[in-house]
């Protein structure tokens, strides 16, 4: 009796989780100056228009994760037990409300999840040449500059975004910020002292999930757009942007993310190893790379960088 008695108390329990899982992700609608605007559990608590489609755990989920980067935590990787699945979430929970994995369909939200993490797992790979599981397998193996050659303290924001004493501003992240300056905007905008504690982002992976898809989310000049607003086609380009063949589509996103470090440079193995780490996420999510379009808006091997570096310094 006993026995039944806990069966039936475990049944009651995996009841009632159900039920208040799918409470949790109840979408609540309401109509704002004539738009349908919408709250969808504890990923999309902000009333928003993007909040009445899809989240991203609806249509990737831990096994996807472990999928896209399953050598994360191999004994030969840089940041065991580091990254995870729910950090991530949690940091995208704070962006799905403005459009992270929830502009358009599901279709558009699984590309561009794939496309962000593209970039992340190519940023953030030690799976070069054979490497046991293939070289995408890799991704998420660093969360910091293992050798840095410069402390990436620049005197000239010294009113602005000061250098700490003591402190260096080496690549870390999952898209890895590099310099001061860069620090102190991403601080800014995130309310952690980033520009004193730049270390932050190498002890909380969902602090560094958060200030990658900050940038993935932000344009980083006025009158340019967003990696987000480029992938998702929000992005109108000018007559400017057309002349320096930058486009709509993937290719761009890295234009605005790295610029000549990356784009303007012919078909280099920088370029195409970002854009390979794109094709093959979408495989392993089931989309397949066939969705991604054709080479000329997955490259951006021609174009003209949105900020050369010969005026400033790059990101990342």
């Amino acid at each position: 009796m006993a026995g039944k008695w806990v069966l039936a108390v475990m049944a009651a329990a995996m009841i009632l989780g159900v039920a208040m899982a799918d409470m949790s992700e109840e979408t609540k609608v309401k109509t704002v100056k004539g738009k349908k605007v919408c709250t969808r559990g504890w990923e999309c608590t902000q009333w928003s228009i993007y909040c009445c489609n899809n989240t991203i755990s609806d249509f990737f989920q831990a096994y996807q994760f472990e999928d896209l980067f399953a050598k994360r935590n191999a004994p030969e990787a840089h940041a065991i037990g580091f990254w995870d699945y729910q950090s991530f979430i949690t940091a995208a929970a704070i962006y799905q409300p403005l459009g992270f994995g929830t502009t358009g369909g599901k279709l558009m939200g699984q590309k561009e999840l794939a496309a962000f993490l593209g970039h992340v797992g190519s940023k953030t790979s030690c799976g070069y040449g054979v490497a046991t599981g293939g070289p995408f397998a890799w991704g998420l193996c660093y969360n910091k500059e293992m050798s840095p050659s410069q402390s990436y303290c620049d005197d000239s924001y010294k009113y602005t975004y000061p250098c700490s004493p003591g402190a260096d501003y080496y690549g870390r992240g999952a898209l890895p910020i590099y310099w001061n300056f860069n620090y102190g905007a991403t601080g800014q905008a995130l309310k952690a002292d980033l520009l004193n504690h730049p270390e932050y982002i190498e002890q909380n992976a969902t602090l560094a999930f958060q200030a990658a898809i900050w940038r993935w989310m932000t344009p980083m000049k006025k009158g340019q757009p967003s990696a987000h607003q480029i992938f998702v086609g929000s992005w109108k380009p000018t007559k400017n942007d057309t002349l320096s063949k930058r486009v709509p589509g993937f290719g761009t996103t890295m234009n605005v993310l790295y610029g000549d470090l990356v784009c303007g440079n012919g078909e280099v193995d920088d370029m195409n190893n970002i854009i390979s780490h794109y094709l093959h996420y979408l495989d392993l999510m089931g989309v397949g790379r066939e969705e991604a379009g054709p080479h000329e808006l997955l490259s951006c091997a021609e174009q003209k960088a949105f900020n050369p570096s010969y005026t400033e310094d790059a990101s990342s």
